[in-house]
């Protein structure tokens, strides 16, 4: 059925879900940099009728900071719109009333201020970044060893990014370093995580099939999106590689050069 591919589906387009790092931008010194013609393929979508929101796996800074970068490099973007992980496990936490022992980016401890870390019963792991030390891995190991039930939270569970200088290992290389050592499951909370996903769409107040995911990571943004019922399109710019067009299990229902041509595709659509 030709009307059901992209771009055709665009037509019946209500929303659209963002990836950020990748998509957006490139991180690296500084704020990084924005991709080429992103910011205004940016605001001739927020023009449009369509809702929007941003889904990262951000966990560097807070989602303040975050936000506030986004806004030098030149996007419209507000907090409210953008979902991360930190704040959904912080949240998951006081539920459970669990207490973490953090191993995550100095940034982001500003996030977890609100929650109770004395005598630690559960271990939390963000992409940590130079705090990915021998000594900080092995304390965590320790903490999760000492446990009869270990519980491992994960924010996110990629496997690399891309800054300008070059690819950095993700949080999710560290993740699977633990399972292996303490023989259990992570959660994870963030992309591909259904209840993500899922959270984004509530949010929104739309259906899957309404809303699109655009996102540079075959796995995590577009099969995470097509798991959840949305359709997923990937960028060639961020993390992409050419690879991708053969993965085992994941097939982008399109692809295009970057979010420059995904908006004028949908555009078009929008408007025959």
């Amino acid at each position: 059925m030709a009307d059901a591919g992209w771009p055709s589906f665009a037509r019946s387009l209500k929303g659209v879900v963002l990836d950020l790092c990748g998509v957006l931008y490139e991180s690296g010194e500084g704020d990084g940099v924005a991709i080429r013609g992103s910011v205004e393929a940016l605001e001739r979508l927020r023009a449009s009728n369509l809702k929007l929101r941003f889904c990262t796996n951000e966990t560097q800074a807070s989602r303040g900071k975050f936000v506030a970068k986004l806004k030098r490099l030149g996007f419209d973007i507000s907090p409210s719109e953008v979902f991360c992980p930190a704040p959904a496990v912080v949240a998951l936490l006081k539920e459970r009333s669990l207490r973490p022992h953090l191993l995550v980016h100095e940034g982001l401890m500003p996030e977890f201020a609100s929650v109770d870390k004395n005598d630690p019963n559960c271990v939390v792991i963000g992409d940590a970044a130079e705090y990915f030390t021998y000594q900080n891995l092995n304390d965590a190991f320790r903490v999760l060893m000492s446990m009869e039930k270990p519980v491992l939270f994960s924010l996110g569970q990629g496997r690399y990014y891309k800054e300008t200088d070059g690819l950095k290992l993700d949080v999710g290389v560290y993740m699977k370093a633990l399972e292996y050592a303490c023989d259990l499951e992570a959660e994870v909370v963030g992309k591909p995580s259904l209840a993500f996903f899922q959270s984004v769409l509530k949010d929104m107040e739309l259906q899957p099939h309404e809303v699109l995911m655009i996102g540079d990571d075959l796995v995590n943004d577009v099969g995470g999106a097509q798991r959840c019922g949305m359709k997923g399109v990937q960028v060639r710019t961020g993390k992409y590689r050419s690879s991708d067009q053969w993965h085992p299990t994941v097939t982008a229902d399109g692809t295009v050069d970057d979010l420059r041509e995904a908006v004028e595709m949908i555009l078009e659509q929008r408007t025959d």
